[in-house]
């Protein structure tokens, strides 16, 4: 069974971010798109938690939710977010973006340096290589991409958004389901309403991404989709970074409700225009990144 602890911790949000009830079914082929990874690791999540009480699988269905989940089964489920692959992954993130770990190194230089057992090295750089901020150089080695801590590219990858997301309101097919629409709400408040101090950096990062995800969905473009998608796997390590400072987070939530308030009243073009300015705010912050990315 995988060892990478990262797709259960999701699969848990997920369950929790999207209200699942007992009997809510859980697709492996979905999460795995989702999650951008294989199914191999999505199927032994989904393993673990039948063996654990969590969910039952039913031949040729799949698997369904047989609990709901509380701090009580979290315990006994053994998964926690102080684990030492979880803490491994942010230092050496951190440490990426500082520029204090070499862009080329050896499995060995980080698990000596990390302090980290063999199945924990490869929890860990699994989980950085299905992210995309590293790949395995052939023959020996890892190397991390230099892109992540090039400002100009962070630039580039922000005037990408811009240019896209408002667009992406704009398509003739576009539609939000009043569903999706009142979870998007949900994923908000939960944040106005506390979440902001108290959710994980993996929480934080993936509320914001499937907010964005979910408008850009909404338009039926797949190429529109593809490429947000693409953006949101490269921009999630300076995500991490700049949830340092949370007090931004409040006024994200207060633009994403006022940019659905605006599709759900039928006017897009005010919900591009909003979302134009929350994506421009961003832009401006970029010499704050840069500072964040070179201390």
């Amino acid at each position: 069974m995988s060892s990478d602890k990262s797709i259960p911790h999701l699969i848990l949000d997920f369950i929790r971010d999207e209200g699942l009830v007992k009997g809510s079914h859980l697709p492996a082929q979905a999460l795995a798109d989702r999650f951008h990874v294989s199914r191999s690791p999505v199927n032994d999540a989904l393993a673990l938690f039948e063996s654990k009480g969590l969910l039952r699988r039913e031949p040729n269905r799949g698997y369904f939710l047989a609990k709901p989940i509380d701090a009580k089964l979290e315990k006994k489920l053994g998964i926690t977010q102080g684990d030492a692959v979880s803490a491994t992954y942010f230092r050496m993130a951190d440490d990426v973006l500082k520029g204090t770990l070499p862009l080329e190194v050896t499995e060995s230089f980080i698990k000596t340096k990390y302090e980290l057992t063999a199945a924990q090295l490869k929890a860990v750089l699994n989980r950085i290589a299905q992210e995309g901020w590293a790949q395995r150089k052939a023959g020996y080695g890892w190397e991390f991409s230099s892109m992540l801590t090039t400002p100009d590219s962070l630039l580039q990858s922000y005037r990408l958004r811009l240019a896209l997301e408002p667009a992406a309101l704009l398509e003739p097919s576009y539609h939000l389901s009043p569903e999706v629409l009142d979870k998007c709400r949900a994923a908000e408040h939960h944040l106005l309403d506390g979440g902001i101090e108290t959710d994980t950096p993996d929480q934080l990062h993936e509320r914001g991404v499937r907010f964005h995800e979910s408008l850009v969905e909404a338009s039926g473009n797949p190429f529109f989709i593809d490429t947000i998608r693409r953006v949101n796997r490269v921009r999630r390590l300076i995500s991490y970074r700049s949830m340092q400072d949370r007090k931004r987070y409040t006024e994200h939530c207060q633009q994403h409700l006022q940019v659905l308030d605006l599709i759900a009243k039928g006017k897009r073009v005010d919900a591009a225009e909003m979302m134009r300015k929350h994506l421009q705010r961003t832009l401006e912050n970029h010499q704050k990144i840069r500072r964040l990315l070179n201390p």
